[in-house]
């Protein structure tokens, strides 16, 4: 039973490695693991793969580098010590699932005490202040009435 155990964790672990080095019609799916379930792409600069992880944008990703003392190489070029000290470094910030798990309960949390901006986010309307009347077709949806119907309707 034990070996059975340890034979499947095997197996699955090669199947994922497999899968990370599977090529779709010439295009490459490798990736590098940083972190619990957060991958960077291989063949971009690092300053460009960081900014796939959810909650760093351009600023974040060049003060990491910054931070690690660290050219903007190719993602795939960095040694087994260089990914290490970047996964200290992202273990700082609120990134990746942690982050969207944090606003998604700061948005239920203004839902329920009934905030001004939670009745907008319950209603699915702009809520930072944009004008509601001729734009944010996004959030009130595309179900535009023309204006020859409605002129037609009138007669």
């Amino acid at each position: 039973m034990f070996g059975l155990r340890g034979t499947v964790a095997i197996a699955s672990d090669a199947s994922r490695r497999l899968l990370q080095s599977v090529s779709f019609h010439g295009m490459g799916a490798r990736c590098l693991n940083i972190r619990a379930g957060m991958e960077i792409p291989d063949n971009k600069p690092l300053k460009f793969a960081l900014q796939y992880i959810h909650g760093i944008g351009r600023g974040r990703a060049a003060q990491i580098l910054s931070e690690l003392n660290m050219s903007n190489k190719l993602a795939m070029d960095l040694t087994r010590r260089e990914v290490v000290a970047l996964d200290e470094v992202l273990s700082k910030y609120v990134i990746g699932r942690d982050l969207a798990g944090l606003v998604d309960r700061d948005i239920k949390r203004m839902k329920d005490i009934q905030c001004y901006r939670g009745i907008r986010h319950v209603d699915n309307l702009p809520c930072r202040g944009q004008r509601t009347s001729t734009n944010a077709r996004t959030r009130k949806g595309s179900q535009r009435v023309a204006v020859a119907a409605s002129k037609k309707l009138k007669k």
